[in-house]
């Protein structure tokens, strides 16, 4: 499912996608998936597009926090975590060096 989420994100050209291994330091996710978008429009164009591919593959509807306008979307689907920053909210909660010790998996630029 992260796999699948790194998929769309790239193809919907998110930025800095970084797929991170928790299952070794918390039982919150096995993965986090966290990319960016460069403004409001393609945040949107990114949640919804993983939201949809996911559900179609059987994942069940995840929970969403945050909000298109405030540069932070998460999508909770359990085990995979999915962040999807505008630039200056990616910048600002770090959250690669929060989690440093989580092993990235798949990293695209």
């Amino acid at each position: 499912m992260a796999r699948h989420a790194v998929e769309v994100a790239e193809d919907k050209q998110a930025q800095d996608i970084v797929m991170l291994d928790l299952r070794n330091l918390t039982t919150i996710a096995d993965y986090f998936v966290i990319c960016t978008a460069e403004n409001e429009r393609q945040l949107r164009t990114v949640v919804n597009s993983i939201d949809d591919a996911l559900v179609k593959s059987g994942a069940r509807n995840p929970r969403i926090e945050g909000s298109f306008e405030t540069g932070w979307v998460l999508l909770d689907f359990s085990d995979v975590v999915i962040h999807v920053f505008a630039p200056e909210q990616r910048d600002y909660y770090r959250l690669e060096r929060l989690w440093k010790d989580a092993p990235p998996v798949v990293v695209v630029q």
